[in-house]
């Protein structure tokens, strides 16, 4: 296995309209989602193997979600049922096409409630890399869950991939959030954090600081997405940013997903992770990254918008930019 993706699957609520808030929107429609399971079908249209670990309700949505990961070529037999609670879902409003508005239906959701015992361990101890968010953090059971998953996958060689993805509404507090956080930065290797998240961390709104002061805290690399601007690196040999591609944007919601999996499928190729975080290769990682965000945010939803390797490849074929890093590496 290549990579495993652990946390929230969901129902997402798309609007019906664009440009309104949540409490205008007039209708949505039930979308599968859960930025973890994003990332694993992204991978999977990347041609990597991946898998997902997580909870659903037994319920319709559950059953639902996991037959649609199955369609996709994504892993599920580390994917448990909950009898007890509901399969959550997320009503998403989009104000513009750079905003999003998130409402999470979770009292307590399924996803929360994976406990270690039902973790598939021979699954982890065979991936090479291991990629989770914040949310499951947020709560027990999945928050011991979670940090059982990492230290078997680590203890098994595989690279630790963390994207903060900070959700206000499933915190008691900040304060919370950012100790949780804290905690478990050690034990990655992969750090994705946007501008909110980099203020919340390090207090920083300077990227080359801040990231500067996250890799001070135990990850091997961090980036930093700007949305419609482009993304930054941090590793122990450099810094640099690389601009995102200019496509008209009808749904950003899903891109930070769809740009680390992208940065991921760069990371287990056949070559050991560590030795892909030089800085002349990570910035040909980022410029990858940030085609399959672009690509992605051309449609509304996440999962119908993610872009197969073959439509990231025909991409970056018209740029001359992609050719010239190429022929330096």
């Amino acid at each position: 296995m290549d990579v495993i993706c652990l946390g929230e699957l969901l129902v997402d609520m798309f609007p019906a309209e664009l440009g309104k808030k949540l409490a205008e929107v007039s209708a949505f429609r039930p979308k599968p989602g859960g930025a973890p399971a994003n990332v694993a079908v992204a991978l999977a249209r990347l041609g990597v193997r991946s898998a997902f670990v997580g909870k659903v309700g037994d319920d319709a949505f559950g059953h639902h979600l996991v037959n649609t990961l199955t369609k996709e070529g994504v892993e599920t037999r580390g994917i448990r049922y909950d009898a007890q609670a509901r399969t959550t879902m997320a009503f998403i409003a989009n104000p513009d096409p750079h905003t999003a508005e998130f409402l999470f239906y979770r009292n307590p959701g399924a996803d929360t409630r994976l406990r270690v015992d039902e973790l598939d361990q021979e699954l982890l101890r065979q991936a090479k890399a291991l990629h989770f968010g914040s949310l499951s953090l947020a709560e027990e059971p999945i928050r011991s869950a979670t940090r059982e998953a990492v230290q078997i996958v680590r203890e098994a060689g595989g690279l630790i991939s963390f994207d903060v993805n900070f959700r206000p509404s499933l915190w008691s507090s900040s304060e919370a959030a950012y100790e949780q956080v804290m905690a478990i930065m050690p034990r990655v290797n992969l750090l994705k954090v946007n501008e909110v998240e980099l203020q919340l961390l390090t207090g920083q709104d300077d990227p080359k600081a801040g990231s500067q002061q996250l890799l001070q805290e135990g990850p091997d690399s961090c980036v930093i997405t700007k949305g419609a601007e482009g993304s930054y690196f941090r590793v122990e040999g450099g810094f640099d940013f690389i601009p995102a591609f200019q496509v008209e944007t009808i749904d950003a919601t899903g891109c930070g997903d769809a740009f680390i999996a992208g940065l991921l499928s760069r990371l287990i190729s056949n070559v050991e992770w560590p030795d892909l975080l030089r800085p002349d290769l990570m910035r040909k990682n980022l410029y990858y990254a940030n085609a399959v965000g672009a690509l992605t945010a051309q449609t509304q939803g996440v999962i119908p918008a993610l872009p197969t390797v073959d439509v990231v490849a025909s991409f970056l074929s018209q740029k001359p930019e992609w050719r010239e890093l190429n022929a330096r590496n």
